[in-house]
């Protein structure tokens, strides 16, 4: 156990450090959903209650598009210079390396949300009609949601020629419950009309169910050739 926490904490560390000297992918994320809020923004003219409804399927895609430059760009690190195939050869747990990509890319797209998600906040002029402190529940049950299976999609992708497309093709699809489940959670605290309670309970579900089973085939991919 010691091992497995060592080696995913030098692993996040490692993916930290890095993205803090060249910022590769918060720069790209950053400046797509950026793009994103101001063309939604001059499209969409919606009053109140419109706004209320349609924001929160507008922020979880611009986020899900936006989170997709930093899972690729994470595993696109692993290739340079042989470190992968270093890794794969090293008696270090393989999930370590799995659950430090995850975290890091978490925390890197937690930062977007935190930035972009009140632009849309003040572009669309919105208030929070329901319980607004669970906003933060859902982000950051949608946001794992999202990444572990990004990070375990880009993993089985990373050897492709056309890495960058193979991924949304393999986890857009197997997103789509997750994100009606954020949406509905969203829509249900700015309208106020209804409880987020089983959105929420079932992202924490699908949550515990995908991070169980990439830990348990990420070595399978980890090693495939």
């Amino acid at each position: 156990m010691s091992s497995l926490f060592e080696v995913t904490r030098a692993t996040l560390a490692k993916d930290l450090r890095l993205e803090w000297r060249s910022k590769d992918a918060t720069n790209g994320m950053l400046f797509f959903a950026l793009l994103v809020v101001v063309i939604f923004s001059f499209t969409f003219e919606p009053t109140a209650e419109e706004a209320r409804r349609i924001t929160g399927g507008l922020m979880w895609m611009a986020f899900l598009f936006a989170s997709t430059m930093a899972l690729n760009q994470s595993w696109a690190r692993e290739l340079r210079n042989q470190v992968l195939d270093g890794f794969r050869t090293s008696p270090a747990p393989a999930n370590a390396l799995f659950l430090g990509k995850t975290i890091g890319n978490f925390i890197f797209v937690c930062l977007l949300e935190a930035i972009v998600g009140p632009l849309f906040v003040v572009f669309f002029n919105l208030n929070a009609l329901g319980d607004a402190p669970l906003l933060v529940l859902v982000f950051l049950l949608g946001t794992w949601a999202l990444i572990v299976n990004g990070t375990f999609f880009a993993a089985m992708s990373m050897r492709t020629r056309s890495r960058e497309l193979m991924l949304p093709l393999l986890l857009f699809p197997i997103s789509v419950p997750a994100l009606l489940a954020m949406v509905g959670a969203i829509t249900a605290i700015f309208t106020g009309e209804s409880s987020p309670d089983l959105s929420l309970k079932f992202l924490a579900v699908y949550d515990i169910v995908f991070t169980t089973v990439s830990l348990l085939l990420f070595e399978t991919v980890l090693h495939a050739e």
